[in-house]
């Protein structure tokens, strides 16, 4: 039986665990009415690799995106103009219930946290100035669930066709006898 080759001491083992965790696949949709922290994030999520990026100000508009486009995870700030952060990622949810959802805010409110795990269905509630080792575990988790909810749907589909197949023999093995 093969083994795992053992890396060199003292490497770095940052893009096996890019490899392992989909980093360098994975559709991560942000928005954040401040351009700022748009900028910072994305700056952050590319330097570490993450494949597809989309960033909006707006949540009309990234709901729109998310439609056509789909995503991973999404990262929503949680007060913006025009739809609060909550209300975007309810929506969101309602699109596509399997991909996580990050709400960041700058305001400790409980009952907005409350609200927002309730309403949005929150896999994670991260407050600003966020810690960036917070936000990647965060993220990869995330990541990890939605890897590991795809996978239990395609099982799924696949016991369902194995399911079809064996009602299809015993039909015609019933025909046979009869």
């Amino acid at each position: 039986m093969g083994s795992w080759p053992l890396p060199a001491e003292g490497t770095h083992h940052a893009a096996l665990e890019r490899r392992f965790t989909g980093i360098e696949t994975a559709r991560v949709l942000v928005i954040d009415d401040e351009p700022l922290i748009l900028s910072t994030l994305s700056a952050f999520l590319e330097l570490e690799g993450y494949g597809e990026v989309s960033c909006f100000e707006c949540g009309t508009a990234a709901l729109e995106h998310f439609a056509q486009h789909g995503a991973d995870v999404i990262l929503c700030d949680y007060l913006m103009p025009g739809l609060d952060g909550v209300e975007v990622l309810a929506r969101a949810r309602e699109l596509d219930p399997r991909v996580p959802r990050i709400l960041l805010t700058g305001y400790a409110d409980k009952e907005a946290a409350i609200r927002a795990i309730n309403e949005a269905g929150l896999f994670q509630y991260l407050e600003k100035p966020w810690s960036n080792d917070d936000l990647q575990l965060a993220l990869r988790n995330a990541l990890e669930r939605h890897r590991l909810l795809s996978c239990i749907g395609s099982k799924a589909a696949e016991l369902n066709i194995a399911n079809a197949r064996i009602e299809d023999l015993q039909r015609a093995v019933l025909r046979a006898f009869l």
